[in-house]
């Protein structure tokens, strides 16, 4: 797959794509029909056009981190979805003014040539989201590119949306998470080092940091990992500890994975932490050693849960 992240002055190979356009916060399953109608719209290679950073981050800066999924693990996904061409558009003031008309003609129809462009039936564009999919399609025929409007898709009465998939995951519920994204939620990123109290109780931990990402809620879980860097790329199970570490004073949330029957070092490489189940909320001991009893009787109902997944 090949990321751009401008829409002047691309090769020819990168112009002429069939695009879908959104922010596809956790590519869930709605997304994945969005992408799929794109890919039968027109003879052409099969493209995502989408913003970084998300336009929520620009308009709200200091709001609470709300994404699914930093744009590492979201060009993963969309790769094994067979995209080709992935428009990462650099969102900021430039693209923010630009009026329904000027984005259609000045980055999709001149810049990326697009055939043809697919959204979501609730899409809105151009600034102040003055644009919707009419808008879309009226500029479309304008300026010689098709559009496609995608109804949203649901189960059980509910649309599948970042929105409720967020709420899942606060509450806990990975499986109903799950369900909507079609996928495990996973958590990806650089192994850092941390105060290497794990490894001193005889748990080592991978440590993962989560700027930026929505916060599930906070306790252990049972995990499914792929080290996707380094010389020991593998999959294997493991117990994870999403929170703040507060028998220790800490109060910056992070991921602590450790990953069973696995003895190497992992500083400074990437993990994907995908989340199976959760197993009880975050608690405070009284002590190392019930700590570390209670570390042992997580993992042990990890594996549990795992040999089922």
């Amino acid at each position: 797959m090949h990321i751009h992240h401008d829409w002047n002055g691309l090769p020819a190979s990168a112009r002429g794509a069939t695009v879908a356009m959104g922010n596809f916060d956790g590519v869930h399953l709605g997304h994945r029909v969005v992408i799929e109608t794109a890919s039968r719209a027109a003879d052409a290679p099969l493209g995502i056009l989408t913003f970084e950073p998300h336009p929520r981050q620009y308009f709200a800066p200091d709001a609470a981190a709300f994404r699914l999924m930093n744009a590492e693990s979201r060009a993963n996904r969309l790769a094994r979805l067979g995209v080709e061409h992935l428009y990462e558009l650099p969102f900021g003031p430039v693209l923010a003014g630009l009026t329904p008309e000027a984005f259609a003609q000045d980055v999709l129809a001149e810049g990326l040539g697009v055939r043809h462009v697919t959204v979501g039936a609730d899409f809105r564009f151009g600034k102040k989201r003055a644009g919707d999919v009419q808008t879309l399609a009226d500029l479309g025929r304008r300026f010689g590119f098709g559009v496609t409007a995608v109804p949203l898709v649901g189960t059980g009465g509910q649309d599948y949306s970042s929105t409720a998939i967020r709420t899942a995951l606060s509450e806990g519920r990975v499986r109903d998470a799950e369900r909507m994204l079609g996928h495990w939620h996973r958590i990806e990123g650089e192994v850092v080092h941390g105060d290497k109290r794990g490894r001193d109780f005889g748990w080592p931990t991978a440590n993962m940091r989560l700027e930026g990402l929505h916060l599930p809620r906070l306790g252990v879980y049972a995990v499914l990992v792929d080290v996707l860097t380094g010389p020991d790329r593998l999959s294997c199970q493991g117990v994870a500890s999403l929170g703040v570490r507060p028998m220790f004073g800490r109060n910056e949330p992070n991921l602590e994975v450790h990953l069973f029957d696995f003895d190497g070092d992992l500083y400074g490489e990437h993990l994907s932490v995908a989340l199976v189940e959760f197993l009880r909320d975050e608690a405070k001991f009284d002590d190392v050693e019930t700590l570390i009893d209670q570390i042992a009787a997580d993992a042990g109902q990890a594996r549990a849960v795992l040999s089922g997944a």
